[in-house]
């Protein structure tokens, strides 16, 4: 099995996706258009009756969307990852070009002519539609340029606001003893040092002072300047909302939901059932640790299922991790996972890895490139950036590839590089993601893997198997000092906590909604609600809004697709999977290839052999 040791970077696979450029000076001339299409290109429909609809759509899909996508996709990659900060300033440049480049109408036409299309280039035509009507088509032309306008400057204060927390560079003194932190999370030696508020871990700080001191730093990152943004881009969200006759922001996105009723009802049902749950674990915390409480803390596990998640990161090794993650491939696909050696990567500290014929009928590898450790300047917390790609056999056809990657503690001196469980279950949703985009077999780039609605597209993830013995037992080694393996009543305590919180914070995403009001005070929003679902107050001056890259991306008033997706992917899980086939390749032979060409509800009902549901699994 190969190691985490440093790649050595050489070359990429023929003609992958993932390849990028040699300098920001080669970036700026690749991120140049040379033939902008005007905002009223169209695509041609048939010259005659007797020319096929098919045959007409398989070019037109290739000239919209295949020379621009795959291309915009590798140049926007580069300012996530690269570390060299003039490559990442070039690709931000070529961001904000690229997305100035509109297709903003498509012919009604189109729905005429012959009917032997397949049902994928259909879709794709309804699709362009769609958008069309979504940036203004039909409309007139002073109101479609106001549309590209908005368009264009909600997708610049997109980026901006993504990356200033990336670049932020503010820190705090902190004392490791002092802060009462487990070793091992500091950066340095011993003593007083220097870290970026990122880095730390305010659970672990066991002086209140320390936790308020982390936990403020971090949530004020460049609060003044991301929350103008912010307050802009809701600003340019309504108004094109109303330029396009929508309610809101809400009705112009493409989900699986449909509509904000069925949005509504979902809240409402699932905010009932919690409702028992999220008294008791409240009425838990305030007898015990709620000046200790926060989002992402795990109160309710250390209190009620014995957690000790300090404990448990010493039997998770990151290299035993990814080992027990490709296993998992491994026995889902039926297929051998090797590295990728002598492939290129864009740090040293990257890792490629090759998958060959992954898909029953293909005759290539796919490849994926882990990317764990966090350094200046890369993106701030974990991702998988899919390259798009489209189905076809041909050799010379590009390889799929898919880089997940997240920001897990480097090894140093004294131990290994240790994950939480936290992290490894992020590391095995950004790598679900991964295996999404590996295993779709499209025929245009429009629906490649996880172009699927957005509340469906964290559904298809692999983090129900972190919560399986059978699987828990592939990734944790023995104890990185003692060499003692883990505990059994540890495993069953972890597994047993799995649903501790849920209540307690779930809550809090039904509440987050668009408001008509321009002058809304967002950070005094959140705070409301947030004291009025968990019943404490965040912390004075803490402003979580601006640095959160949810808000300024594709999710806006998508949010609740988190718990709907989480939803349908346990019913999956139960449903085709469960503790007895968790390892089964025939069971992973099942997992949804069309990407975005079906609905999501039409794949679900496929998998599980009935509609999905939101009970809890019996």
């Amino acid at each position: 099995w190969f190691t985490m040791a440093t790649t050595t970077t050489k070359k990429m696979p023929p003609g992958c996706l993932l390849s990028f450029p040699d300098s920001a000076e080669q970036l700026t001339k690749l991120s140049e258009i040379s033939s902008p299409s005007p905002p009223s290109s169209t695509i041609a429909t048939p010259a005659s009756a007797s020319r096929s609809r098919g045959g007409e759509l398989r070019p037109a899909a290739g000239r919209v969307r295949r020379p621009i996508r795959p291309a915009a996709v590798r140049l926007d990659f580069v300012q996530h990852v690269f570390p060299d900060k003039a490559m990442r300033d070039a690709s931000s440049e070529a961001d904000k070009k690229i997305s100035e480049h509109q297709i903003l109408t498509v012919q009604d036409k189109l729905h005429t002519g012959g009917d032997s299309a397949s049902a994928e280039l259909t879709r794709y035509i309804e699709r362009c539609v769609t958008d069309g009507r979504r940036n203004g088509l039909g409309l007139d032309e002073a109101t479609r340029d106001r549309v590209k306008a908005i368009k264009t400057e909600m997708s610049s204060i997109s980026i901006e606001f993504n990356r200033k927390p990336v670049e932020d560079v503010s820190s705090l003194l902190m004392d490791r003893r002092g802060a009462g932190r487990p070793a091992g999370r500091l950066s340095g030696q011993p003593g007083k040092g220097r870290e970026t508020p990122a880095s730390c871990d305010d659970e672990a700080a066991e002086r209140p002072e320390t936790r308020r001191r982390i936990e403020l730093a971090f949530n004020t990152r460049c609060k003044e300047a991301n929350l103008a943004l912010l307050q802009r881009l809701l600003a340019l969200r309504r108004e094109r909302a109303k330029l396009l006759n929508y309610p809101d922001p809400c009705g112009l996105r493409l989900r699986m939901a449909k509509n904000a009723d069925t949005v509504a009802k979902f809240l409402s049902n699932l905010s009932e059932k919690l409702k028992p749950l999220q008294a008791k674990e409240q009425a838990r915390l305030l007898r015990g640790e709620a000046g200790r409480l926060r989002p992402a803390g795990h109160p309710v596990e250390r209190l009620d299922y014995s957690v000790d998640h300090e404990r448990l990161r010493q039997y998770f090794p990151i290299e035993k991790v990814t080992k027990g993650l490709l296993e998992n491939l491994s026995a889902h696909t039926g297929t051998e996972v090797h590295a990728g050696y002598g492939l290129l990567v864009w740090n040293p500290r990257c890792h490629a890895v090759q998958c060959p014929r992954i898909l029953p009928a293909a005759s290539k590898s796919v490849y994926f490139y882990l990317d764990l450790y966090p350094r200046d300047g890369k993106y701030g917390h974990a991702a998988c950036f899919c390259p798009p790609a489209w189905w076809t056999t041909a050799p010379t056809a590009p390889p799929p590839s898919a880089p997940p990657g997240g920001q897990f503690h480097q090894a140093d001196a004294e131990k290994p590089s240790l994950l939480t469980h936290d992290e490894v279950e992020t590391f095995f949703h950004e790598f679900g993601h991964a295996m999404h985009n590996l295993w779709r077999r499209t025929e245009t780039y429009m629906f490649s893997g996880t172009s699927v609605e957005r509340d469906f597209v964290e559904a298809p993830c692999l983090e129900n198997w972190v919560w399986s013995k059978k699987s828990l037992a592939l990734m944790s080694a023995p104890h990185y000092s003692t060499g003692e393996p883990i505990p059994d009543d540890l495993l069953q305590s972890l597994v047993a906590s799995r649903l501790a919180n849920t209540a307690f914070f779930n809550q809090r995403q039904i509440a987050i909604h668009t408001s008509p009001d321009p002058n809304l005070d967002i950070c005094a929003e959140y705070a409301r609600i947030s004291n009025r679902i968990l019943g404490i107050q965040p912390s004075e001056g803490s402003a979580f809004p601006p640095i959160s890259a949810i808000w300024p991306g594709g999710y806006d008033a998508q949010y609740y697709g988190y718990m709907w997706s989480e939803v349908y992917s346990a019913d999956m899980f139960c449903t085709g999977f469960g503790e007895d086939k968790v390892l089964s390749p025939e069971a992973g032979g099942r997992l949804p290839q069309p990407g975005g060409s079906r609905d999501a509800v039409d794949m679900l009902r496929d998998f599980l052999g009935r509609d999905p549901t939101d009970a809890a699994p019996s």
